[in-house]
């Protein structure tokens, strides 16, 4: 009987030991993939270069096949195309730090401005990429006669590239890594403290990146959504708002901010309700000037 009223604590333990036992390890990797002189180049740099470049490959594919486009006539060419690459990594990086200086680390800065450059210290926001890159294709769609949907659309197209990147730049680096986890996937990293703790970047990688390119894709290619200027940029919105609010439950909190309520509420979950939203209303939108012009 001693046995027997045992076994269930018994079980329990050798539970939690093969479930120690099956972490994953992390690969650590340097940060620097090689440097000349005082020169290093990360692989976090790298990701935004490779994420805007084969996002502007992308884009241009798209802008040439006509067939996507309302009338078979593409909104916009490819030198107008070209010109504004410079405009969109210019809104990515300003906007990125702007925003996370904002969002994040605005008491740090206030009280030592020269934190504003110093990139190592916190990084870039999303949120804030995207007001910059919005405000960035607002400005040059109106000086090049563009329709302003349109740029959004194509944009938002090609986004989860960088974002898929990005991310996976965040896991290489150790950073921004997810709440305590025993599950098998789990991983001690190097920043986080002893215990094992969710890999959230790579479940942002997987959401943000590579699901929300597919499901653009198939609206663009199959449904032909490009055809409704504004269309393509609500799901967008929607989708990575739904996708980070859901990653948030896994992924730790700014420790300069921690949880804003209930022990479960973060920033990313604040900032990403308003993007839900203002999704729902671009695909509404879309849709009645869509059913105006038929």
């Amino acid at each position: 009987m001693f046995r027997q009223n045992n076994r269930p604590a018994r079980d329990k333990t050798l539970e939690t030991i093969a479930t120690r036992l099956a972490i994953l390890p992390f690969p650590e990797i340097d940060p620097v993939i090689f440097t000349i002189g005082p020169l290093a180049i990360h692989w976090y740099g790298l990701a935004y270069v490779a994420g805007i470049l084969l996002g502007w490959l992308y884009a241009r594919r798209i802008i040439q096949n006509a067939s996507l486009w309302r009338n078979d006539t593409p909104a916009f060419n490819l030198t107008q195309l070209d010109d504004f690459l410079l405009w969109a990594a210019a809104g990515i990086v300003l906007g990125g730090r702007i925003g996370y200086i904002l969002f994040y680390d605005l008491g740090s800065v206030l009280q030592n401005p020269i934190r504003a450059i110093e990139i190592w210290n916190g990084g870039m926001s999303f949120h804030g990429g995207l007001l910059g890159t919005t405000l960035a294709i607002i400005v040059f769609a109106r000086r090049n006669d563009i329709a302003v949907w349109s740029l959004f659309d194509v944009v938002a197209t090609v986004v989860p590239i960088g974002l898929f990147f990005g991310r996976i730049a965040n896991f290489i680096n150790g950073e921004l890594w997810g709440r305590l986890s025993s599950m098998p996937w789990a991983m001690v990293f190097p920043t986080g403290g002893p215990f094992a703790r969710h890999p959230s970047q790579l479940y942002e990688a997987a959401l943000e990146g590579v699901l929300l390119l597919l499901v653009l894709g198939y609206f663009v290619y199959r449904r032909k959504a490009l055809k409704i200027p504004g269309l393509i940029c609500g799901i967008f919105v929607c989708g990575y708002a739904a996708s980070r609010i859901f990653v948030e439950f896994f992924r730790e909190p700014d420790a300069q901010i921690g949880y804003l309520a209930g022990g479960w509420l973060t920033m990313g979950m604040v900032l990403s309700l308003p993007m839900a939203l203002a999704g729902i209303w671009a695909i509404a939108r879309a849709r009645r000037a869509a059913a105006a012009t038929a």
